[in-house]
């Protein structure tokens, strides 16, 4: 941003919130269906390595940056080096954690350095922290969090989202959850979608939405856009047995 400072000038809460969501999404994509091509490149033999989420929505394993005082806010260093000295789980979920404290950092960084006022840091937070965080979303913790709100729910619905384990996710046709068995009051139905909006994307980690097409997976009953995994509803009535990107890599590198 050197020398160009004057063209950020206008940004708003809302502005870098776009920017942090972008950049959460890229890194999201390397820790979940870019993971075989995030491992090769963390390789230890390397120097130290940093994992960056760019805005539009791609991610980077680079060096950190020369200039000092970098332009902006560094990742944390050295994440190649921890990765053959830990589970594959373990590590991810730890590169997981670090990369959202380095989105929180870079986006106050802009909040302090576009004079964002109590009010205006209050609204950035608010949106930042209605998304999952990363780690919650390469975990499966809201997941496995909804699931348990489920299945203490006196009212569960064994046909619903959670629990359905069909990889012919729901068509443009059933964009919903199948209905429960007989009648349902309207309070239920409110509910049902309430508990359904907890469903994160494996991929993205966005919330359900009604007007998207889901599918899936069958190894870790993980739900994603389709868009996200390039499914389609045409392609899906055709596949007997999903497989994640994440589950596919992992059975072809064992």
């Amino acid at each position: 941003m050197e020398g160009g400072a004057a063209d950020y000038n206008p940004r708003t809460p809302e502005d870098v919130f776009r920017d942090f969501r972008s950049r959460r999404a890229g890194m999201i994509k390397a820790l979940t269906t870019d993971v075989e091509k995030f491992y090769q490149q963390c390789d230890p033999e390397k120097e130290n390595l940093c994992l960056y989420g760019l805005p539009n929505e791609t991610w980077e394993v680079n060096l950190p940056a020369e200039e000092v005082p970098a332009e902006l806010p560094e990742p944390a260093l050295g994440i190649n080096f921890a990765r053959d000295g830990m589970a594959e789980k373990d590590w991810l979920s730890l590169v997981a954690v670090h990369s959202d404290a380095w989105l929180l950092s870079v986006a106050f960084y802009f909040g302090a350095r576009f004079g964002f006022d109590k009010e205006a840091r209050k609204r950035l937070f608010h949106m930042i922290n209605g998304l999952p965080t990363i780690y919650e979303v390469v975990t499966g913790t809201s997941r496995k969090q909804s699931k348990e709100r489920t299945n203490n729910s006196s009212k569960s619905n064994k046909s619903g989202l959670k629990n359905s384990r069909q990889s012919e996710s729901y068509t443009k046709a059933s964009k919903t959850p199948p209905p429960k068995d007989g009648a349902e009051s309207e309070g239920e139905d409110n509910e049902d979608m309430e508990e359904h909006g907890n469903t994160l994307c494996g991929a993205c980690g966005d919330n359900y939405a009604t007007d998207e097409f889901w599918i899936c997976c069958d190894v870790c009953e993980k739900w994603y856009h389709g868009k996200c995994v390039k499914i389609t509803p045409a392609r899906a009535e055709h596949i007997k047995q999903y497989k994640c990107p994440g589950c596919s890599t992992k059975r072809a590198r064992a």
